[in-house]
């Protein structure tokens, strides 16, 4: 990000600049993480070169997946060493796991191509101790029934490579929108998170089977109340993830009149 040269900016002229929404730029504000420190002639609040400094410095801890707290807290005196190790761990850890799901997903993907199965031991080893039998005998329990489930396999098993990488490219983005909502303050029933519910509906309509909203009403329960589901949403949403897409759902559902 490159602002020109001069001082005494807009918060619009700034948000444009940055890219950014004005609506961040005022969240920033709020929770004083940035705070315009000019005015203008008719009293507007303007930013300093100073002011944009700082802003370059928390859009790159951004980018390297900080919080807000965090970069607050690395801005006004802190460690900012101790946090780019503690960082750097976390990150760590995820691109061992990714890289275990990415084996995992390849290795299932080539069963199904050539038309043969997984052994039980190899699911429960391959998906981290996650038995997909055991998510299809829930989906049962949980919706009165195994169409869904029967729609998903009919679906899936003709899939490609090309089709899944789609499908978890389709998810990695739905997951980041996610997690800038969930950042920059969204309440669960604002209409960007309730837009975003709906986009999950549509992926798993779109993918798998038909997902009405009581069923999304169903998974996103279960997001709570299964740890997997609720460690996978604090992973790529971020803390609080599970709670915050599971509101948002339902708030879509209520929107939606379901």
């Amino acid at each position: 990000m490159g602002f020109p040269a001069g001082s005494g900016r807009g918060v619009g002229e700034v948000a444009r600049l940055s890219g950014v929404t004005v609506r961040t730029l005022h969240h920033y504000d709020e929770i004083g993480l940035l705070s315009p420190s000019g005015r203008s002639a008719a009293g507007y609040r303007e930013y300093s070169e100073a002011d944009l400094e700082r802003l370059r410095r928390i859009l790159a801890y951004r980018e390297l997946g900080f919080g807000l707290t965090d970069i607050a807290d690395i801005l006004d005196g802190g460690d900012p060493t101790a946090h780019l190790r503690r960082q750097q761990r976390l990150l760590t850890e995820r691109i061992d796991r990714l890289r275990t799901v990415l084996a995992t997903v390849e290795l299932e993907l080539e069963a199904t191509t050539m038309g043969t199965n997984l052994s039980e031991e190899d699911k429960l080893e391959l998906f981290d101790g996650f038995d997909p039998d055991e998510h299809a005998e829930e989906a049962e329990r949980r919706w009165g029934g195994t169409d869904p489930y029967r729609e998903s396999r009919r679906r899936t098993t003709s899939y490609t490579r090309e089709d899944w990488q789609r499908m978890a490219d389709e998810q990695r983005r739905l997951h980041r929108d996610f997690a800038a909502a969930l950042a920059e303050g969204e309440s669960p029933a604002s209409t960007r998170a309730m837009d975003l519910a709906e986009r999950h509906r549509l992926l798993i309509t779109g993918w798998f089977y038909e997902c009405s909203y009581g069923m999304q009403r169903s998974l996103a329960e279960m997001y709570l109340a299964d740890e997997r589901f609720t460690a996978t949403y604090e992973r790529e949403v971020g803390t609080g993830g599970a709670r915050f897409v599971h509101d948002a759902i339902l708030a879509n559902a209520e929107r939606s009149g379901a």
